[in-house]
C-alpha cells in the first residue's frame, strides 16, 4: 500500500507538526479547509504547523464546496507554489485535494474531521464530471490522521453517513460476485474479509455512535479506513460501489441530490438488498433480450451524454444469442450461484433496523425523492456505467417493480416492469 502513515488515536492535539514532518512533504504545504472544517480542526492544524512551516499556504474554500473538476482545478491553481496539499475535512475536501494532488503531481495528506465516508485511504477520487459523479484515478495520501475526539464531535448526519457508506458492503459484494459468476469478471474476497469484525459491531450497537462513545467511533473509523484500503487493493471501487451507488448517481444526474452522500447510500442500499433478496428467493431464473436502443439513450440523456451512456451500456446489453446462452448457464448453474450469493448478503431488514436505530433515513421520501423519480432511477441506473449488478439482472429477468410497495409509493406511481 502506498500510504506511509495511518494514525487513529484518542487525541492528536499537539502531534500535528510531528505527524506532518515525518512525511517529508516539503517546506511549503497548502492546508485546505472550509469554514466548517476550519472550526472543527483546521485552525488547530494551521497553528501547530506554522512554527515548522513558515511558508505554509492556507486555502479556505467556501462552505459546502462542490466536488467537481472546476473546484479541484481552483485548488491546484491556488496551491501552485505549494510543495504538497494537506486536506482538513472529510468527503468533499479529501476528494478535491486528492484530485488536485494527482493533477499537479504533488503529495497530499489528510486530517479527517468526520467518520462520514470510506475514501480517506483509497487511490481514487469521487468527482463530478458533466454533472455525473465519477470515480477517477487519483493518488493515495501520504498520511491519514484521525483524532477520535474530533470524529466523535462531528454532526450526527455525518456519522450516519459513514454508517450508510459502510453497510453497503453487503450489496456491493453481492453485485460484484454476481458479475464474476455471470460474466467472469475479476473478484476479490480480501476487501470484505477486512471489514467483517467492524461490520458486526456496527450492526450490533449503532446507537452508541451518537453518544460519542470512543470505542464505537473507533470501530466506524477503522471500517472506513479498511474499506478504502480494500479499494486500493483491488484497483478500483468494485468493493464499495455497485448498484446502490448507481441509483444515487442517477438521481444526482437528474438534480435530485438531497442529504449527504452516505445517507443516500444507506437508502439505496436497502433498495438493493430488497432486490437481491427477491431474486435470490427464486429457484429458477429466465432472462430475455434487452430491447433498449441508442435512440432510447439519446432521448433519455440528450445528445451530449446519450452517446457516452450508450457506450457504457452496450457491453452488458443482452441480445437474443446472449440471452439464450445465459439461460443455458442459469438452468445448470443458478442453484450454485444462488448459494454463493446468499452467503454474502445481509437481510434488508437488518440494514434497515441499523440505520433506523441511528435515526438515519431509510426510505426515499425521507430524502425528498418522489416515488416516480426514484422508480425511474432504479429502472435506469444500470445504464450509466459498465458495471454489471443485480439491477441488470432484474431488468433482463423483467422482475416486477417495486420490490417493496411502501418503499416507492403505489404501483400507480410508476411502471410495474423495467424496460
Amino acid at each position: 500500500m502506498p500510504i506511509r502513515s495511518i494514525v487513529l488515536a484518542e487525541s492528536l492535539a499537539g502531534r500535528e507538526q510531528e505527524l506532518v514532518s515525518a512525511l517529508d512533504l516539503g517546506r511549503a504545504p497548502a492546508v485546505v479547509s472550509d469554514p466548517e472544517t476550519e472550526m472543527a480542526l483546521g485552525a488547530r492544524v494551521k497553528r501547530a504547523l506554522a512554527g515548522k512551516f513558515p511558508r505554509l499556504l492556507p486555502i479556505t474554500l467556501p462552505s459546502h464546496p462542490r466536488p467537481d473538476q472546476q473546484t479541484a482545478k481552483a485548488i491546484e491553481r491556488a496551491g501552485w507554489q505549494a510543495d504538497a496539499f494537506i486536506a482538513v475535512g472529510s468527503g468533499t475536501i479529501n476528494d478535491l485535494c486528492k484530485q488536485a494532488a494527482a493533477c499537479s503531481g504533488k503529495p497530499y495528506a489528510v486530517f479527517a474531521t468526520a467518520p462520514s465516508m470510506n475514501g480517506y485511504t483509497s487511490k481514487t477520487a469521487s468527482i463530478e464530471v458533466d454533472g455525473l459523479k465519477r470515480t477517477l484515478p487519483a493518488r493515495a495520501p501520504e498520511g491519514v490522521f484521525m483524532d477520535l475526539g474530533v470524529l466523535a464531535a462531528a454532526p450526527a448526519p455525518l456519522i450516519r453517513a459513514g454508517v450508510g457508506d459502510t453497510l453497503c458492503r453487503a450489496t456491493a459484494q453481492a453485485d460484484w460476485l454476481l458479475a464474476h459468476l455471470v460474466r467472469g469478471e475479476d473478484y476479490q474476497e480480501l476487501p470484505f474479509e477486512l471489514l467483517a469484525e467492524e461490520e458486526a459491531a456496527l450492526l450490533a450497537a449503532p446507537e452508541a455512535l451518537l453518544g460519542g462513545h470512543p470505542p464505537a467511533v473507533a470501530c466506524l473509523a477503522r471500517a472506513l479506513i479498511l474499506a478504502g484500503l480494500g479499494m486500493s487493493y483491488c484497483g478500483g471501487s468494485f468493493s464499495t460501489s455497485q448498484g446502490e451507488h448507481l441509483i444515487s448517481h442517477y438521481l444526482e444526474l437528474r438534480g435530485a441530490a438531497e442529504g449527504l452522500h452516505g445517507e443516500r447510500i444507506g437508502v439505496t442500499t436497502i433498495t438493493m438488498a430488497r432486490l437481491q433478496a427477491r431474486l435470490l428467493a427464486r429457484e429458477a431464473l429466465e432472462v430475455f433480450p434487452c430491447g433498449l436502443t441508442e435512440a432510447d439513450f439519446l432521448q433519455r440523456y440528450g445528445p451530449d451524454l446519450g452517446p457516452e451512456r450508450w457506450r457504457e451500456f452496450v457491453p452488458k446489453r443482452l441480445d437474443e444469442a446472449g440471452a439464450a446462452a445465459l439461460n443455458r448457464r442459469l438452468s445448470h448453474e443458478w442453484a450454485e450461484m444462488r448459494e454463493r450469493l446468499a452467503a454474502v448478503v445481509l437481510p434488508p431488514e437488518l440494514i434497515h433496523a441499523a440505520l433506523a436505530r441511528l435515526g438515519a433515513p431509510t426510505e426515499p421520501r425521507e430524502l425528498g425523492w418522489r416515488p416516480g423519480a426514484y422508480a425511474e432511477a432504479v429502472r435506469h441506473a444500470a445504464e450509466i456505467r459498465n458495471r454489471y449488478t443485480f439491477l441488470d439482472l432484474a431488468r433482463d429477468c423483467r422482475l416486477p417493480y417495486p420490490w417493496k410497495e411502501e418503499e416507492h409509493g403505489t404501483a400507480a406511481d410508476h411502471d410495474a416492469h423495467p424496460p
